[in-house]
């Protein structure tokens, strides 16, 4: 059959054979490889191992050319660890093969001395869920990361203990990072691809600049990774077009750069920065010996405090983006790439944007708790419009080897020799295969923000003369900000052949015995291409098709598509073939899950991993997600999510004769080769409610500005020195910064005593709380004002209040500080606390502080950990946990807010009960009142996590979602709400529990793992 193939296209026979061989399943892998291995370059290694090495086209994995495709995840901003599965399954459902993770220092080294790799902070499990889902772990523990994170994740014990210069070869650093780094070499040495293992890369810090000091400190960091064993790849992420790193000292194995084109203005969404055109020109100029990589590119964008929120990001970087964008970086000839976030987290060099959730104490002061970015994937875990067209791309890549060696031919900047674009507002870019001469024209808008339609032809080369493309329907269509892929001479499966096409290739492969093509195109558009129909089939009678025999090639068939409805076409159908076309969102409801099929060349260890453990895929149309498929006997077996019931459509082996979904048996018709049904949601699924939060109890939580409160114990602020980055304005040389007394998350408290004479008559303070913070200060029990001016930092004269003074008594300044977190880049050590006091017409005596209870080094929640809890009274008292007793305490609605009706902090808290159904995933999120125009800020704590932080005069975020395994969806669970309100207006917040949907199937079982309230010392 494949001499026969060839024989209709003589000139293409060789190259024919070459591709074929890349193609065909794991279990000529070898043969391919031997003979692929002719025409390539002489492949790089670091010299540790052959089992990844390179060339300048792309990575090689045991052999096999890939092309890294790959999203950003933290695991930090999701404390599930059952959860990791879940999103591991979705990036590889939408084609994806690798998944980049930040590690977060500060939440697993807490103090000198201290690693914590347990619970959700463990790198096993994130490891063992990669490996089972089938997808490459790119590592990037730092020990700096930026990703939007206080101190850029820098631990927050270093920002204080550390005098030398952080990110340098300074020796106090070298030795206060360099236990950490060790325990990230305990966790990934047995977990290497070299064993087995899925993580591909290890990245060497990031974003930083190539220096004396650097380069010192970026070689220790290689020292340690090579000298514990770590033999796969460093890379680095490079902020811009720096070239940091290439060279000279501190290089890394393989660099890539970091690219954010569109910006963050998502208050003008729809306004557009136009593509990065020099991509390519760089890398040549740069790195021409390596494959081109991006470690992060841009998936969404931040958002922040008092922004227009996360949809209006969605549409900055919608599908049109993700469709122009991501096909600009492809024409750049980038192999190996990441999109920052991919779930719900997104990252730029300064203003970091992800999906997921920063709770507690793990936000920078620029960005709120919901770390959604507008992402492919929403905080909540469903699935976007910009998923689907994430998909449509994935699946491409996955489909197309010809796709993993291209040479850049040009553009229509430079000239592409034998090509000529005849439409003037079009702009093309070629890349060919060297060994099969497939052609790739991709194509866009000349002004990439336009969203005017236009139209052009293409007159290119082929293996069967110069074609001009399309030759039937007339033209090809841009509509508005959107990409397309014209290809030529492109092989599929076996033995399909496609001399052009100008619609998009969704899939293409061997399903059974058939090879399968899956073509896609917007329905109001015209689309056309030209193959051979193999086999005795059957075509499809639609008037919007038009067949004719090509010109140009013997055996060969033109198909021309003309704008229609949104449909799933079948154009050809036979024993050994199989040819589909629908519309983009049709094609979208389309997942091709890699089925286990191990041959004698599986690598062991990869048996879940497309290319290195299964080539053997189906395809499966109508569900909300497929997670994985098998096949036994004559059944299908597949697992996955729906959110409606749905029309079921199958491509499978022919064998198969019976499908079930989640267990159940579905019942099918063959027509062809489909196989169709109706997969039927649970009906309870759509009957689940959830309870109205009521029976609140209420408690004071600012006892410290009653009179006689006793703070002995807390510590006290007698230092005078610092390795905080600004020294003491003003004052007596005392330092304030919350952080130099192991007090560095969340709400911190300072206690200034004096003796009254009853001349005072204000304190002078310089606050410092990064941006966007809150103080409110007190004089004895009498409130002063709260400062609040949306900078890092406030300087004002708090002046007391007739009588407030107490003469020849101890009296008390209390400041309540709201600590916003750390900067980021050179700023990690920022001030937090008070930076300059005196005490006009007196004296402060003694100063003390009190942030969470027992600081950085012994405090008591190991497992929701460091980040988690600030120094409120109610926090000390661990009045937020499942089990605090709240019996004696007043009956209050959170709506009435506090009792004062004025400043001060109190605490609401009361349970519910949840009873969702088995096998259901739901997205359940708690509604604070959708204005922010009222005066206070609240922590929102649910089973003792802190899950959100709301401001309520600044906003935007009034919706905080909460995971399973944070809420039991199947028990009791505790919220407790800290409310302070800031001045002396009455203020009234009311919280619901929604469900923003539910899903029949899910990831499967979720455990908790809520401590409960235990008594405090």
């Amino acid at each position: 059959m494949l001499w026969h193939q060839c024989s209709l296209w003589a000139s293409h026979a060789l190259l024919l054979l070459s591709f074929v061989l890349s193609v065909l399943p794991v279990s000529l892998s070898i043969g391919a490889a031997t003979l692929a291995s002719l025409a390539d370059p002489p492949r790089k290694s670091n010299g540790l191992s052959d089992v990844v090495q390179w060339d300048n086209y792309s990575l090689f994995v045991h052999d096999q050319r890939i092309f890294l495709h790959s999203g950003e995840f933290h695991t930090f901003r999701l404390p599930v660890p059952d959860l990791w599965l879940d999103i591991f399954q979705k990036m590889v459902a939408a084609g994806l093969n690798g998944v980049s993770i930040y590690i977060h220092m500060g939440a697993t080294n807490p103090s000198r001395g201290v690693l914590d790799f347990n619970d959700w902070r463990a790198l096993q499990p994130i490891f063992d869920a990669a490996k089972l889902a089938g997808i490459f772990v790119t590592l990037r523990p730092g020990p700096y990361i930026n990703a939007e994170t206080t101190a850029g994740g820098i631990a927050h014990w270093i920002t204080s203990e550390v005098a030398g210069a952080l990110r340098s070869n300074a020796s106090d650093w070298t030795a206060a990072y360099q236990p950490y780094i060790s325990g990230i070499i305990d966790a990934v040495v047995p977990n290497q691809v070299t064993e087995g293992g899925p993580v591909l890369f290890v990245q060497v810090d990031n974003e930083f600049s190539q220096f004396d000091t650097s380069e010192a400190y970026f070689a220790d960091l290689e020292a340690q990774y090579r000298n514990g064993s770590v033999v796969i790849p460093l890379t680095y992420n490079d902020p811009g077009e720096g070239n940091n790193f290439i060279n000279g000292t501190g290089a890394v194995d393989i660099y890539g750069l970091d690219a954010y084109p569109q910006g963050f203005d998502c208050s003008n969404p729809t306004r557009w920065s136009g593509v990065t055109t020099n991509y390519h020109s760089y890398h040549e100029s740069a790195d021409p010996a390596e494959p081109w990589y991006m470690p992060e590119f841009q998936g969404g964008a931040f958002d922040p405090w008092a922004g227009p929120g996360y949809d209006a990001c969605e549409v900055l970087t919608g599908a049109d983006f993700e469709d122009v964008f991501y096909k600009q970086n492809w024409a750049a000839n980038v192999k190996l790439i990441s999109y920052y976030m991919l779930y719900g987290q997104a990252y730029r060099r300064a203003l970091t944007c992800l999906a997921g959730t920063s709770w507690g104490g793990f936000p920078f002061p620029g960005v709120y708790t919901s770390y959604d970015y507008g992402s492919s994937i929403r905080e909540t875990r469903a699935l976007s419009a910009k998923f689907d067209e994430l998909k449509r791309q994935g699946l491409f890549l996955r489909s197309s080897p010809e796709f993993r060696k291209t040479d850049w031919i040009g553009d229509t900047s430079t000239g592409i020799p034998e090509v000529t674009l005849n439409g003037s507002a079009a702009f093309v870019t070629l890349l060919k295969n060297p060994d099969t001469s497939t052609q790739f024209f991709i194509t866009r808008q000349a002004d990439s923000t336009s969203t005017a339609n236009i139209s052009f032809t293409l007159t290119a080369p082929s293996s069967q003369g110069t074609l001009t493309l399309p030759p039937t329907t007339g033209s090809i269509a841009l509509n508005g900000r959107q990409s397309k892929l014209i290809i030529t001479d492109y092989s599929f499966g076996a033995r399909g052949s496609v001399l052009y096409t100008t619609a998009s290739i969704f899939f293409a492969g061997t399903i059974g015995q058939r090879d399968v093509l899956f073509l896609f195109g917007d329905a109001n558009q015209s689309h056309e291409f030209a193959l051979t129909l193999a086999g005795s089939g059957t075509r499809s009678t639609s008037t919007r098709l038009e067949f004719s025999d090509s010109t140009v090639g013997k055996g060969i068939t033109n198909v021309a598509v003309q704008p229609g409805s949104n449909e799933l076409l079948t154009i050809w159908d036979s024993l050994s073939q199989l040819i589909l076309f629908a519309d983009p969102v049709t094609a979208a409801t389309f997942w091709a899950p890699a089925v286990k099929s191990q041959t004698r060349n599986t690598v062991p260890g990869f048996e879940s991993f497309w290319q290195l453990g299964t080539n053997t895929t189906v395809l499966v149309g109508g569900p909300n997600l497929v997670r994985n498929a098998t096949i036994s006997g004559n059944t299908l077996v597949l697992r996955g999510d729906l959110n409606a019931s749905v029309p079921l459509t199958v491509v499978a082996p022919s064998a198969v004769k019976r499908v079930t979904w989640n267990g159940a048996p579905v019942s099918v018709q063959s027509s062809g080769a489909l196989l169709t049904g109706r997969l039927t949601q649970n009906a309870n699924v759509r009957r689940v409610t959830v309870p109205k939060l009521t029976g609140w109890k209420f408690k004071d939580s600012l006892p410290e500005i009653q009179p006689g409160f006793d703070d002995s114990a807390w510590t006290v602020a007698n230092k005078t020195t610092t390795n905080i980055n600004l020294q003491p304005l003003f004052g007596d040389g005392r330092v304030l910064y919350g952080c130099d007394y192991q007090f560095c998350e969340g709400h911190v408290l300072f206690r200034g005593h004096f003796n009254a004479t009853g001349s005072e008559t204000g304190a002078n303070l310089t606050i410092y709380g990064g941006s966007g913070f809150a103080a409110s200060v007190f004089i004895n029990d009498q409130f002063i004002s709260t400062a609040f001016n949306g900078g890092d930092h406030v300087n004002a004269l708090f002046p007391f209040p007739d009588g407030s003074i107490i003469p020849g008594q101890d009296n008390v300044v209390t400041v309540v500080q709201d600590n916003m977190g750390n900067d980021e880049d050179s700023g990690e050590k920022s001030p937090r606390g008070i930076a300059g006091f005196s005490l006009n017409g007196g004296t402060f005596d003694t100063w003390k502080v009190q942030g969470k209870v027992g600081g950085y080094t012994n405090f008591p929640d190991k497992v929701r950990g460091v980040m988690n809890e600030g120094g409120l009274f109610g926090e000390r008292e661990g009045w937020h946990l499942p089990g605090f007793d709240t019996s004696s305490w007043t009956a209050r609605d959170i709506s009435e807010g506090l009792p004062s009706g004025g400043a001060g902090v109190g605490f609401f808290v009361t349970t519910f009960d949840l009873a969702f159904p088995k096998d259901t995933d739901a997205f359940v999120s708690f509604q604070f009142e959708t204005t922010n125009t009222q005066q206070y800020r609240a922590l929102l704590f649910v089973n003792g996590w802190k899950y959100g932080k709301r401001v309520a005069n600044r906003g935007p975020q009034t919706k905080f979602p909460v995971h399973p395994g944070i809420l039991d969806f199947n028990g009791k669970n505790t919220v407790a709400v800290a409310l302070w309100a800031l001045n002396s207006t009455a203020v009234s917040p009311s919280l619901e529990l929604v469900v923003d949907d539910i899903l029949d199937g899910g990831v499967g079982a979720v455990a908790t793992n809520n401590p409960v309230w235990e008594p405090r010392s």
